[in-house]
């Protein structure tokens, strides 16, 4: 929409420069019929008087703020705003919240330039931008964690304590390792003796700190990570002596290589009769998780979590792989962190586990957690005792946030509540309107130009078969394929259908799901359509094989089809500065925003081909519009040539194959 400069604007801006200079012509008057020099009367006032600075030129606004912040950014009176406002429609109080277009067209008015903000928007989006024909885009999250720990000062980092995950397959005796670690009884209290929630605890041993997370299983683990939360240094695989290696076990490994993990196998249950330590470490060599004790670099501890035997010796372990990898931070710099686990108590509101991976964290800091914020009202270490402070490491449950996060969000500490609430509420919104930016799944199609740059480039596969008797060739024909330019690399292998696992999988490794006469979980289905992760099914094995061949020489080429998804009718042309916006009534189907469309004029066609640039209700973004609801449509081509009565036809392409 165009604003254009009102004189009551312009009226205020001179009228009281008037007022003064009348009042200072007054007063010089009076002097000269006193009589009296000007020396002799001295202006004390006038030199002691703070100078004024004029409003600013440029301000820095994120994805929405309100009107009142707005206005003394930009140092005006909020009625200002709030007129112009006025002139298209809006009736807006101060409190009201301005996405940051409209803050664009009100700094025109008013003659001062609206900027993004630098830090939480436009760096790490071009640094995601610049990446992304490169390499698979990783979640935000991790991106920024990682660019917080970049660039922390190198002298100030310190020796951190690591954090261990333990992950198992069920009931081979996670939470009683734990329990015989921390010495309570954790591992009683839970229903049927199956950890129902994730516990961040920290202990010590030989003083030096470690900090386990006891997880529900994998899948917790790898959802984290797709989250973008690469929270573990160290994996502890416990696999029961008596029970060996189970399909979780297996799948547990490749979780944990897949985040690029090292791992100590603890063979817990040694104390039971039928207890073959032996068997198990040949069907983990089988894994490829080679003993040390036969040469390999796999750490593996017999243990019984039951009587005790063998704890200490797990326990040295760890601090020992802990110093050759040499985890540091900086407890001085900026505070950031993951969150563990959250929920909502009906006695103390929010509470939510936060694992600090930065900085220090204090009570009474603001933070930005995810979508949500707070100032924090009260801490606790992992025994419930009230604390002050926690630094790098060091979990802490804390109280003070608006809104219950998610397990896997990010944390990080700002100036003050004001900032906060911004930055929260910009990524609420952003995470209601499709970024463009937005990370992407890998596909077979798009593999080669996702890695170009690189020297080798690596595409990660996660194969299930039928039977183990068609799995064994498939894995071997696909590792055959590994040349110098390319690597495949088969990040799990199995048989049955595929899971959401291997999805949640997939999303954090950036990786294809190949299955070969097998069917799709249904709820590995709707994830896989939800995060874009790739699902290729085959019944030959020469089919398959050529189309990865042809994924690694850049020559395979999806197939689409477009489909109809709605229509809308245009009502009413609105001229803005820079285009044209048409107010439609959607007829049937749905309108989305970046969906193809075409513009007709009863049979003939007007606008051939061009997208949904921006879609909006009122003066709100949106994603999307259905039917029977109005809505502002600019196309990215031809909406010059509309008129009232025109129909924008909007399809979608799919994927055949």
């Amino acid at each position: 929409m165009t604003v254009k400069s009102k004189a009551p604007n312009k009226g205020g801006a001179s009228h009281a420069p008037a007022r003064n200079e009348k009042g200072r012509s007054h007063n010089g008057g009076g002097n000269r019929q006193s009589g009296q020099p000007p020396k002799e009367r001295p202006m004390p006032r006038e030199e002691s008087r703070p100078t004024v600075a004029p409003p600013p030129k440029e301000v820095i606004v994120d994805s929405a703020i309100t009107v009142r912040d707005l206005a003394a950014l930009m140092q005006r009176s909020p009625i200002d705003l709030i007129k112009i406002l006025m002139q298209y429609g809006i009736m807006a109080p101060i409190t009201h919240t301005l996405d940051h277009d409209t803050a664009v067209i009100l700094g025109e008015e008013l003659g001062v330039k609206v900027n993004w903000p630098a830090k939480v928007v436009e760096a790490s989006a071009e640094a995601e931008a610049a990446a992304a024909d490169a390499q698979p885009q990783p979640p935000k999250q991790r991106t920024f964690i990682q660019t917080t720990m970049a660039g922390q000062r190198a002298d100030r980092m310190v020796e951190r304590p690591p954090v261990v995950a333990v992950l198992g397959h069920v009931d081979h005796g996670k939470t009683t390792l734990l329990d015989r670690i921390r010495h309570t009884n954790v591992a009683a209290g839970e229903a049927g003796g199956i950890t129902q929630r994730t516990g961040a605890y920290q202990v010590t041993v030989k003083g030096k700190k470690i900090t386990f997370l006891d997880t529900p299983g994998h899948e917790a683990f790898t959802a984290m990570r797709a989250r973008g939360a690469q929270v573990t240094d160290i994996v502890v695989l416990v696999v029961a002596a008596d029970d060996g290696v189970m399909p979780q076990t297996k799948e547990a490994i490749s979780h944990a290589r897949a985040a690029n993990v090292p791992i100590i196998v603890a063979i817990n249950k040694i104390d039971k009769p039928n207890a073959n330590p032996q068997r198990v470490m040949e069907e983990l060599a089988k894994e490829g998780l080679q003993p040390e004790s036969w040469g390999g670099d796999t750490i593996m501890v017999e243990l019984s979590a039951l009587t005790n035997l063998g704890i200490d010796d797990l326990l040295d372990n760890i601090l020992v792989l802990a110093e050759v990898e040499q985890f540091k931070a900086d407890p001085k710099g900026d505070c950031v962190g993951t969150v563990i686990e959250a929920e909502l108590d009906k006695f103390r509101g929010v509470t939510a586990t936060l694992l600090v991976q930065n900085g220090t964290l204090h009570r009474g800091d603001t933070v930005v957690v995810g979508k949500t914020w707070g100032r924090i009202k009260a801490m606790f270490d992992y025994e419930g005792k009230p604390i002050k402070e926690a630094g790098p490491s060091t979990p802490t449950m804390v109280l003070g946030l608006q809104e219950v996060p998610m397990a896997g969000d990010v944390f990080e500490r700002v100036e003050n509540d004001r900032q906060a609430r911004q930055i929260a509420e910009a990524r609420r919104l952003a995470a209601a309107v499709p970024q463009p930016e937005a990370r992407r799944a890998v596909t077979l199609e798009d593999f080669l130009k996702r890695f170009e740059g690189d020297e080798t480039k690596t595409l990660n596969l996660i194969v299930r078969a039928d039977m183990q008797g068609t799995l064994e060739p498939i894995v071997k024909s696909l590792n055959d394929l590994s040349n110098a330019d390319v690597e495949i690399k088969i990040l799990q292998a199995s048989i049955g259908d595929i899971s959401e696992s291997d999805v949640m999988l997939a999303e954090a490794s950036d990786a294809v799901i190949i299955g070969f006469s097998v069917g799709v979980d249904k709820a590995a289905a709707v994830r896989a359509d939800q995060s874009g992760v790739e699902i290729r099914k085959y019944d030959i094995i020469y089919k398959m094989l050529e189309d990865i061949e042809d994924a690694m020489k850049g020559m395979l080429e999806p197939v689409y089809k477009e489909v109809v998804v709605g229509h809308a009718t245009v009502l009413q042309i609105f001229k803005l500065r820079k285009g044209f916006v048409a107010g439609c009534m959607v007829n049937d189907g749905v309108v989305k925003r970046g969906a193809l469309a075409r513009a007709l004029r009863g049979n003939e066609v007007i606008v051939a081909e061009a997208r949904v640039e921006t879609l909006r209700r009122f003066t709100e973004d949106v994603a999307e519009v259905r039917q029977g609801y109005e809505c502002g449509i600019n196309l990215s081509q031809g909406d010059e040539l509309l008129k009232e009565g025109d129909v924008i036809e909007l399809s979608e392409r799919v994927r055949v194959r």
